[in-house]
C-alpha cells in the first residue's frame, strides 16, 4: 500500500512563496506520476499540477499556471509544489496523488495524502 504524507503548509500573506513537500512510503515511486491537488470549503476538489515518473512531462491547472512549479526528487521519494506569488484564492487544504500510468488530471488517483493547509491571508 502507498502511503503520502504532505507537508510545508502555513499561513502566508498575499505575493508570498511556499513550498509543500510530500513524502511516498511503501510502494515504487519512481514508477508513479504525482499530482497536487486542492480543495476550499465548500469547493469542489480542483487540479493543481501533475508530474510523469520521470519528471519530464508536467501539467498545470490553470489557475496556476506560471506561478506554481511541480518538481520531485526520486532517491528522497518526495515531490514538492513550490507556490509563489500566492493569492487568497489559493487558500485550501492541498493534497499529494499517485497514480500508475499517466493521466494527470483525473481525479481517481488511486492513492492520496491527508492534505496540508495553506492559508494565505490579504
Amino acid at each position: 500500500q502507498v502511503q503520502l504524507v504532505e507537508s510545508g503548509g502555513g499561513l502566508v500573506q498575499a505575493g508570498g512563496s511556499l513550498r509543500l513537500s510530500c513524502a511516498a512510503s511503501g510502494g515504487t515511486f519512481s514508477s508513479y506520476a504525482m499530482g497536487w491537488f486542492r480543495q476550499a470549503p465548500g469547493k469542489e476538489r480542483e487540479f493543481v499540477a501533475a508530474i510523469s515518473w520521470g519528471g519530464r512531462n508536467t501539467n498545470y491547472g490553470d489557475s496556476v499556471k506560471g506561478r506554481f512549479i511541480i518538481s520531485r526528487d526520486n532517491a528522497k521519494n518526495t515531490v514538492y509544489l513550490q507556490m509563489n506569488s500566492l493569492k487568497p484564492e489559493d487558500t485550501a487544504v492541498y493534497y499529494c496523488a499517485a497514480q500508475i500510468g499517466w493521466a494527470p488530471t483525473t481525479a481517481e488517483y488511486p492513492w492520496w495524502g491527508q492534505g496540508t493547509q495553506v492559508t494565505v491571508s490579504p
